[in-house]
Order: C-alpha cells, then sequence, then structure tokens
C-alpha cells in the first residue's frame, strides 16, 4: 500500500509540475481602477485600452461624487514597462498620481489606481520628479521596484488624528 501511495505521489507531482509549467503567466494578475463618474458609459473603450496596455484582465468602480484619490499601488513582481503603463494611465484617468501605496500591501502581480482602501498611514506622497523618475523607460524591472521600495518606505509622520 505505501508502494501505490508513494507511485501515485510521483506520479500527481510531475502531473502538476507539468501543468504548471505549461501554463502562461500573465504580467499583470489584475488592475483594479476607480474612476469619475462621467467615465461610467465608456467602459468598452477602457477595456480596450487596458487591454493594448497589456492589462486586460481589468475591472472599473466608478465614483459616485467627486475625483477618486490620485494613488496606485502595485504588486512587487510587476514588469516595469507594466507598471508605467499603469502609471499613465493613472495620470490620464485620475488627473495624476500624488501617492503611491506599498508594495507589501499586494499581490506579486496586482495593480490598484485610485483605491480609497487605504488611510495616511500608508499612503507615500511623490513629487513630479520622482514620478518622472519612475517612468524613466531605462528602469529595468529590478531597478524600478528599488525606486519604487526607497520612495514607500521612508517613515511616515503621522498625520490628523493619528
Amino acid at each position: 500500500m505505501v508502494a501505490v501511495m508513494l507511485a501515485l505521489s510521483v506520479n500527481m507531482g510531475c502531473a502538476v509540475a507539468l501543468w504548471a509549467d505549461d501554463r502562461p503567466v500573465a504580467p499583470v494578475s489584475r488592475i483594479e481602477v476607480v474612476l469619475a463618474y462621467h467615465y461610467k458609459g465608456q467602459v468598452p473603450a477602457l477595456t480596450e485600452e487596458f487591454a493594448q496596455a497589456g492589462m486586460p484582465n481589468v475591472h472599473f468602480q466608478f465614483a459616485r461624487q467627486g475625483q477618486p484619490p490620485q494613488n496606485i499601488g502595485m504588486g512587487r513582481a510587476v514588469p516595469a514597462d507594466k507598471a508605467r503603463e499603469a502609471i499613465k494611465l493613472a495620470v490620464k484617468y485620475n488627473l495624476g498620481v500624488g501617492i503611491l501605496l506599498p508594495e507589501r500591501l499586494f499581490p506579486a502581480r496586482f495593480v490598484t489606481i485610485a483605491s480609497s482602501n487605504f488611510d495616511d498611514t500608508v499612503e507615500y506622497p511623490i513629487s513630479k520628479e520622482d514620478l518622472t523618475h519612475l517612468l524613466d523607460p531605462s528602469l529595468t524591472t529590478e531597478q524600478f521596484h528599488d525606486l519604487y521600495g526607497q520612495l514607500t518606505s521612508v517613515p511616515l509622520k503621522p498625520a490628523g488624528r493619528y
């Protein structure tokens, strides 16, 4: 019986390994975006634009009033070219990016634009100069995430009610 279990375990392990190796991995597994309400009627065009940027698994929400927060957050394994595209789309549709959310808060290949799920204890303001540096196409993925990590690891001074 032990020999049969061992044989099944070995065979199942090989099957899983082969199955896992054959599956392509998307550079960005999911992107969640909150946009101003006036974009609600443009979902097909927006979906196409995000797909053209290499992020087909996009999910939109729409703010009922006002402008959503100008933040962006992403996981540590988002390729630099996709991260730059996400930043450009955030600038285009949310009038800029003024806050970075740390990578540690997200799955490895996840991106969020204009999330209201976070408070000022994890919101790192970013200057236009630093944002321009993140958009530099010469940065490799490792260099991009090193810089992103530096920009989101400085101690924040408590603000507001904290």
